[in-house]
């Protein structure tokens, strides 16, 4: 049993030294708000694109699409956001409900998620990992848009507007443009690739590095119990009843693995970004993401050693 959680740690533990290393490096002055605003939208726009194009373009996808999993995924996500709306509405303030829900449902899977996801299951975790964020960001941002907008009265929330936010996201652009060029299998010159990979090794380390440079325990003393509340919704009631139903569904091996990393992983960065756009309580957002941040340090290794001593991963 010792021996298993090890590996459980082998596999966790360099994602957050790179998220703890950026509460370091932030913590001493080696790096700052410039950098992490200017490294984030490096990472959104090149680096992560590039991490997804190059996920997709060289899987093999009649391995790595799954039909049933990417349904019970798109079923989970809307179950889980309709869930933490319910309790968005029993718990909290009027003002606070879309915050609330947000920060319960929409998971950091296009970095925390998909790391981890590599680190256990190698070139198949990110094939498999890249298909299941390009659905992820398609239905967090669309997802967001709504309910955000129904509390806050600066959002646009008509369909026309979250098109075209879809449709202008670089992560999206670069999940539509792989898939028919793997599906074709479109030959690039290797050049193109090796640059494109250079590009793309940066991703992970360098966006692990901003979010632990984002983390605030302020924010987190001001947000208090609505903070706790979504938290807990996001990093232990909803990865146990999304994992539980996929393990019902006969889902097993990397599937069930990452099916758990992503809904298990810690609200995504960009929940704050989306709520001071709204002008809502960015300091909530922020408490809920340092919370699941440095939560899932805890349940994603619980949680992976349970699955693995069970024989179910």
């Amino acid at each position: 049993m010792l021996a298993l959680f090890i590996q459980t740690l082998n596999i966790t533990a360099p994602v957050f030294a790179m998220l703890f290393m950026g509460v370091f490096l932030r913590r001493i002055n080696a790096i700052n708000d410039n950098f992490i605003q200017t490294a984030s939208s490096l990472v959104f726009n090149v680096c992560m694109p590039a991490l997804l194009f190059l996920g997709i373009y060289h899987a093999d996808l009649d391995a790595a699409v799954k039909p049933g999993l990417l349904l019970y995924f798109i079923a989970a996500t809307f179950g889980s956001f309709a869930l933490a709306w319910l309790i968005a509405i029993w718990r909290c303030p009027r003002e606070d409900r879309g915050i609330y829900t947000q920060g319960a449902f929409r998971g950091n899977n296009g970095v925390v998620g998909l790391a981890l996801a590599a680190s256990m299951y190698g070139d198949y975790g990110i094939s498999l990992g890249a298909i299941l964020a390009g659905l992820v960001i398609l239905l967090y941002n669309s997802l967001s848009s709504v309910v955000l907008a129904v509390y806050s009265p600066t959002v646009k929330s008509d369909p026309w507007s979250i098109l075209k936010s879809i449709l202008r996201n670089p992560l999206i652009i670069s999940v539509l443009a792989a898939t028919p060029m793997a599906y074709a299998k479109v030959g690039l010159p290797n050049w193109l690739l090796t640059s494109a990979d250079y590009v793309a090794q940066m991703t992970l380390p360098l966006a692990l590095i901003c979010i632990g440079g984002t983390l605030s325990l302020a924010s987190l003393r001001a947000s208090g119990r609505m903070a706790v509340s979504s938290s807990l919704v996001k990093m232990v009631w909803l990865p146990l009843v999304f994992t539980f139903g996929g393990w019902l569904c006969g889902f097993r091996g990397a599937e069930l693995g990452i099916l758990f990393l992503y809904i298990g992983s810690p609200t995504a960065a960009a929940s704050y970004v989306m709520a001071r756009a709204a002008n809502g309580n960015h300091e909530l957002a922020a408490s809920i993401i340092v919370i699941t941040t440095l939560a899932a340090a805890l349940t994603t290794n619980i949680g992976i050693f349970l699955l693995q001593w069970g024989g179910w991963i």
